[in-house]
């Protein structure tokens, strides 16, 4: 009958329109930021500066890799708790949660996907987010301090 098939008609396209969605640009990685310098024991290391809600929501999502020597800084304007999770987060990351000064307050390795909360251990100004192992690589610690000079003239 024509309602019938008016009723399939709906549903097909109800069923387009949703799928339309699921490929649109929220399963893209977010374009590359605006970049500084970033320096932790003489370490230099290029950060993507992530400073909207927007862009800190969207973090490493769906990226394919975090070369070395790179990473994304998450900029908060006043010091809270933070936690992180590694949703649509393909990559095996190390985060530092890092207090205002640019003191390291923890570090913590993070695996892909995982929707376990990850807390820094107090308020944090600044997480970093690296490929996993980095820190440990350069013998980066708790303590230690990230030199945040050049971040703080392009915030």
């Amino acid at each position: 009958s024509m309602k019938k098939i008016l009723r399939h008609t709906v549903l097909i396209m109800l069923i387009i329109a949703a799928g339309a969605g699921c490929t649109s640009q929220d399963n893209a990685p977010q374009k590359k930021l605006p970049t500084a310098i970033v320096s932790i024991n003489g370490i230099k290391l290029t950060v993507e500066l992530a400073v909207t809600e927007a862009q800190k929501e969207k973090g490493l999502m769906f990226r394919n890799s975090v070369p070395d020597g790179t990473g994304m800084l998450f900029v908060y304007y006043e010091d809270r708790p933070l936690t992180f999770w590694m949703k649509n987060t393909k990559v095996p990351l190390s985060i530092a949660f890092i207090a205002s000064d640019g003191t390291i307050v923890d570090i913590v390795d993070m695996q892909p996907y995982s929707l376990a909360p990850v807390p820094s251990s107090r308020s944090v100004r600044y997480a970093l987010e690296v490929s996993q192992g980095w820190f440990a690589k350069h013998t980066i610690k708790p303590g230690d301090k990230v030199d945040l000079s050049d971040v703080l003239t392009k915030i």
